[in-house]
């Protein structure tokens, strides 16, 4: 049997935080250093206040642009009343994917015992676009690329992964 080929895809990275910028985003820099390093294209990087209306309006438009396969966002994503990304993601999504929060608490509660449970990581499929709402911290955003989301990225990994998924859900 014939090894699959990498298929890089398109990702656009999205910080949520009302104290960073972006040459102060250490996660979102994480973020993009190791998705370039495995060999997926970074199609855009933005940061945005932790405001539902602004995080909403970025999501959007990346979930309307054909160019972009994945989203994946840092922060916003804690208990506090200025944490709104999943509040933000909800009217957008066509399907949860719950078991992404799943693991990556699971996984995390090795790394922080039962603070992991104060983290709604999740992820969901808008229409024809993979969304994934990461912690702010640069230790959850290694977590979950490292143990996570590199291998699912990725069109070699088996038995299945979300990169081959895409041609059938984009009715290709």
């Amino acid at each position: 049997m014939s090894e699959r080929a990498f298929i890089p895809v398109n990702v656009a990275a999205l910080t949520i935080s009302d104290t960073r910028t972006l040459a102060e985003d250490r996660s979102g820099q994480i973020l993009v250093d190791m998705l370039s390093a495995a060999g997926h294209n970074v199609a855009a990087r933005e940061l945005v206040r932790d405001e539902i209306e602004e995080i909403r309006g970025a999501l959007r438009r990346w979930i309307a642009d054909p160019s972009v396969d994945v989203i994946i966002t840092t922060g916003g994503t804690g208990v506090t009343p200025r944490d709104v990304t999943p509040e933000a993601l909800a009217p957008l999504v066509s399907k949860p994917i719950p078991g992404f929060g799943e693991l990556f608490r699971w996984l995390s509660f090795a790394e922080i015992g039962t603070s992991t449970i104060q983290s709604r990581a999740e992820a969901a499929l808008c229409d024809g676009t993979f969304v994934f709402l990461l912690p702010g911290s640069p230790g959850a955003v290694r977590t979950a690329l490292d143990k996570i989301l590199l291998a699912q990225l990725d069109h070699r990994h088996r038995p299945c992964n979300f990169v081959e998924l895409l041609p059938r859900i984009r009715g290709r």
